[in-house]
Parts: structure tokens; sequence; C-alpha cells
């Protein structure tokens, strides 16, 4: 199965490498201004805030979903997806990642399944615990 990523605008990729370069933009180190932005007051009071935000807004994804497992309107999922990925964003450009960072991570994933995966995991953990 193949799943395009496209929008009505363009390619979901070009959106999200915008968006990061804003966020980027807003950092300390570069003059992001805590009184006019709100990634720039995030990033300022520091890890503790935009986790503390990227927590809420999992926490709302799951709520809205379970709304719309219930009838609820299922355009809430997207929003507070959106809301997510944006705090996932910011503590991102905060480490010096990049959205980028992260598809390649999916594509080092892709063909491999998740239980394979997970077992892999936890087999170099147990070396790792041995060594």
């Amino acid at each position: 199965m193949s799943i395009d990523i496209r929008t009505e605008s363009g390619n979901a990729g070009d959106a999200l490498a915008r968006l990061a370069a804003v966020i980027e933009s807003r950092l300390p180190a570069r003059g992001g201004d805590p009184d006019k932005s709100y990634v720039a007051r995030l990033l300022q009071r520091g890890p503790d805030a935009f986790l503390k935000k990227i927590g809420e807004e999992a926490c709302e994804v799951v709520m809205a979903a379970k709304d719309a497992d219930h009838g609820g309107d299922r355009a809430k999922v997207v929003a507070e997806v959106a809301d997510l990925w944006f705090h996932c964003m910011v503590a991102l450009a905060h480490y010096g990642l990049a959205p980028a960072d992260v598809v390649a991570e999916l594509e080092r994933r892709e063909g491999t399944s998740g239980i394979e995966e997970k077992a892999l995991r936890k087999a170099q953990a147990r070396e790792a615990s041995n060594d």
C-alpha cells in the first residue's frame, strides 16, 4: 500500500520543513523574542515547558480519538495531532534536530516488522547490560 503525503497545496514534507525553519528562527540563539513568539517563550522556559506541552497534547490526541470512536468529529483528531507534531518539532529544534531526522529513522525502519524491531532492541539492551 502506498500512502500519498501530498496536500492540496503541495508536499507535506515541504510544509514541515517550512515550519521547522520558522521554529528554528525562534531559538534564543537566533534572537527569538519570547515577548513576540509563543515558540520563543516555550524555548526560553526550557525543556520542562515544551515537554509538558507534548504530554498534554498526546493526552488530547487520545481523548479526540476516543471521542471519534464514539461518533465524535474525526477532524479533532487531526487538529490534536497537528498540535502534538508542532510541539514535538519545538523539542526537535531545541535538541538541534529536524523533521528530516525523524523521517530518516522511519525510512530506516521501513520494511521491518514492529515485533522484530522490538525484539532486536530488547536483545541489544540485554547485550549492553551484560557488558
